[in-house]
């Protein structure tokens, strides 16, 4: 993964007629790269898709692209860029978040090629440009600049106008001459010039655009609405003595424009808090590393160029462009992002470190083992892609229902104009304008986006990634929790329990020998007496301590245990020198009736048979407990299904609190196991990170995989656990039940506003400045009560 920008188009003088068109965003003057027109061709070569799309799993040479989509302002307008989308052939599927401002497209490049398409969305009246343009960050600052321009003339117009209205107002008959009455508003008229020609021209380009193109969006009515106050009360200010001339509403024009400007800009402030956390990720990687050549100097190369097998040179504060291993030097990393580690992490020689992760401490050389689609940071940016273009299934709806809303909008605005134009033409049209700026379905269209991706970006921070929005409702109403057990709730390696040896021998230097010799062996079982013996060693001896035994002429019986020739160094002479076994009771020639065993067990044995017996347990995870027990608290019913053992399933249950336990299941068991919870009215959410957990995951509401899972069950998985903290499980569930009820608020804030402005504006109780303010303060509301959802959960919140 890398950002990209996109070259302005070469002029034909620029570029030879017999040469193809190339550029780079380094050939392009910075003050031109945002305010140019560009070249969509150069999305065209193959070459460039994997910098914002990735091989779909529709078919054969079809591509899945994230676009950012800009110029989009509502509901209506997302239907209209899909619309769009769609029509062309070769376009699979379209998807766009109208929250977000992404769209994902999917594609067959046998069809059609990438401007094609982005052609069409311009066609439209908007702009698509890949999600990891690296001009995307500073387009969307001048359009906020702008846009704070042109709050600013329309505020302090306003407040002239304001004090220029305010005389007619107070001024009791008789204390306004007609000549002073006509000089305000003169003046009036000249102050709002500004805000029409310039605070409202996107108003106007939107609206002519929809006019051109047949179809409705949200700036229609409010274009219409600003459109007839201005005309209306220029003429009652050029022509006093005609039928609107009794009354001018500049103050209520310029007082509208400014509340609406208002909500506009806080509205894409916020937005652009969360675009900006997403673009910060997926533009996380360099765009050059150095790497090292044959004769031991190192040159800058672009991140494209990089291929498995590359060292590069890392320096502190930069980050790591691919996944590879330490090849020289030590240093610190953040992986913060990627695994939900908080702390630090120590690196050196021979240690694993992540593309997208932070070199903090001290310049290292990485061997690079894989890169772009392979690496573990494209894994993630695609699953917060998706997240970010796919739509809760209440916002889907608010979507269909946004266009035929804004068409019965403008139907009820002039029934109203219609029904008081015999009585008062002037009043009858400020009654048509109240009602187009009213109704306009902006709080409606983004109560459940809004807070939908406000929880999705603070489970990120937290170390969850959400696959697919519409699973955080479904979460909310989850009564029922299946986990997995190995590798869910305990971890993959085993610890050592009780050591039981011959008499006259000692359990520490049972260890010993045993470990010498299984530090020999990649076994579970090896491992796990190893690591115990340089836990005890360190204990004793404080750290540097080595084991006094060594062991040679190892040999490796595969299924059965190691055997080899053991020394105690502190010995002198060949008396120290013994022949060992360790494994299993038959290969150590053990029998279990006389030395007794209990549960899973490992034997060492000398020349003179049996020397020690090691209890080995399943190392349960130490926040096993703490979630079960925080999930019953939160009314949630837990089960463990595993195939493993019914010994080893209760006994792990019981450690983990876990009442109902059910051991020696198939993938089938565990699928007809949750298909019965289903049948009984329960929603269900599986924990698992196995291949043989792809079915139950597939076929629960809700399912969670951890970030190291088996690509097959992150597939089929709602969350993904980039850390390994089972607390992840409970917070995510707190937090869908906050989001829910924060989405309930939004929709019941959004019905209640209309439901109570929508009558007044058409009895003509309500004046069309005060629309304006009600219109942006609703969706201001909605914004930033989902944005209360923002803050990454807390543990001492959730528990």
């Amino acid at each position: 993964m890398h950002s990209i920008a996109l070259a302005p188009a070469p002029t034909t003088a620029d570029v030879p007629s017999n040469e193809p068109i190339a550029a780079t965003a380094a050939e392009v003057p910075p003050t031109l790269r945002p305010h140019a027109e560009y070249d969509l061709r150069l999305l065209d070569d193959p070459q460039e898709w994997s910098a914002f799309s990735r091989p779909s799993t529709s078919g054969p040479h079809c591509w899945e692209s994230s676009v950012v989509i800009e110029g989009m302002h509502c509901a209506a307008c997302s239907l209209t860029v899909e619309d769009a989308l769609t029509r062309i052939p070769g376009v699979i599927s379209a998807q766009v978040g109208a929250a977000s401002h992404r769209a994902k497209v999917v594609w067959s490049d046998q069809h059609v090629l990438p401007s094609a398409w982005m052609q069409a969305v311009q066609g439209s009246g908007y702009r698509a440009v890949p999600a990891n343009d690296a001009f995307a960050s500073e387009r969307r600052k001048q359009e906020t600049r702008q846009a704070l321009w042109r709050w600013l003339v329309a505020g302090l117009c306003m407040m002239q106008v304001m004090m220029y209205a305010y005389p007619a107002y107070v001024a009791l008959p008789g204390d306004l001459s007609g000549e002073m009455e006509q000089l305000l508003r003169w003046a009036s008229w000249v102050l709002s010039l500004p805000v029409m020609l310039f605070s409202c021209g996107p108003f106007f380009r939107n609206a002519w655009r929809d006019i051109t193109q047949a179809r409705v969006s949200m700036d229609l009515p409010v274009a219409l609405g600003i459109a007839i106050t201005f005309a209306m009360s220029t003429a009652g200010t050029f022509e006093p003595a005609g039928v609107f001339g009794h009354e001018v509403y500049f103050d209520s024009l310029t007082m509208f424009v400014f509340f609406l400007l208002t909500g506009r800009w806080l509205e894409l402030r916020l937005r652009d808090r969360t675009a900006g956390s997403l673009e910060a990720l997926m533009n996380r990687l360099p765009d050059s590393v150095e790497r090292l050549l044959a004769d031991g100097s190192f040159e800058r190369v672009a991140v494209r160029r990089v291929v498995v097998g590359d060292v590069l040179r890392v320096h502190p504060g930069e980050t790591f462009a691919a996944d590879g291993t330490v090849h020289s030097g030590e240093t610190q990393v953040d992986e913060a992002l990627l695994t939900g580690e908080s702390h630090p992490l120590s690196r050196g020689v021979g240690s694993q470190v992540l593309s997208g992760s932070h070199n903090l401490s001290s310049t290292v050389q990485v061997r690079v083992e894989r890169t772009g689609e392979a690496t573990r940071f494209a894994e993630i940016v695609a699953l917060m892609e998706s997240a970010s273009a796919t739509k809760p299934a209440g916002a889907m709806l608010a979507d269909r229902l946004a266009k035929p809303f804004l068409i019965g909008v403008l139907l009820a605005a002039a029934g109203a104009g219609a029904w008081w134009w015999g009585r008062d033409p002037g009043h009858a049209l400020m009654v048509a304008v109240a009602v187009l700026v009213v109704t306009c379905p902006c709080a409606l269209s983004l109560a459940t986006p809004a807070a939908m991706l406000a929880s999705a970006g603070a489970l990120a921070r937290g170390g969850v990634l959400v696959r697919r929005l519409q699973a955080l409702e479904a979460l909310a109403g989850v009564d029922t929790l299946v986990f997995d057990k190995t590798g869910t709730l305990t971890r993959d390696a085993m610890v050592l329990g009780a050591v039981t040896v011959r008499p006259g021998a000692s359990a520490e230097e049972a260890l010993a020998m045993a470990a010498a010799l299984g530090c020999h062996s990649l076994h579970p079982v090896s491992r796990a007496l190893a690591v115990a013996q340089a836990h005890a060693q360190t204990k004793s001896g404080g750290v540097g301590a080595s084991n006094p035994w060594e062991c040679a002429a190892v040999t490796e019986h595969s299924g059965q245990g190691v055997s080899g020739q053991a020394r105690n160094s502190r010995h002198s002479g060949s008396d120290g020198t013994v022949s060992l076994r360790l494994g299993s009771a038959r290969f150590c020639g053990v029998e279990v009736q006389q030395v007794g065993v209990a549960g899973l067990s490992a034997y060492l044995a000398d020349e003179k048979g049996w020397f020690a017996t090691f209890e080995l347990k399943e190392d349960l995870r130490p926040e096993a407990a703490a979630a079960v027990a925080a999930l019953a608290a939160n009314g949630v019913a837990v089960h463990m299904l595993s195939g493993d053992t019914v010994d080893s399933v209760a006994r792990v249950a019981a450690q983990a609190g876990i009442v109902h336990a059910q051991g020696g299941c198939s993938p089938d068991d565990k699928l007809v196991f949750m298909r019965t919870l289903q049948s009984q009215g329960h929603h269900v959410a599986m924990v698992g990170d196995g291949l043989n957990d792809g079915p139950v995951l597939a076929g629960a509401d809700v399912s969670f995989t951890f970030g190291r899972s088996v690509p097959l069950a992150q597939s089929k998985a709602d969350f993904v656990i980039l850390g390994e903290q089972l607390m992840s499980v409970v917070q995510a569930l707190a937090l869908s039940r906050r989001t829910m009820s924060i989405v309930r608020q939004n929709l019941w804030w959004a019905l209640l506003y209309n439901a109570a402005c929508v009558p007044l504006a058409v009895v003509g109780l309500l004046p069309a400045w005060l629309a304006g303010l009600g219109m942006a303060t609703s969706s201001l509301l909605v914004v930033l009560n989902a944005l209360r959802l923002a803050r990454a959960p807390s543990l001492k919140k959730v528990l």
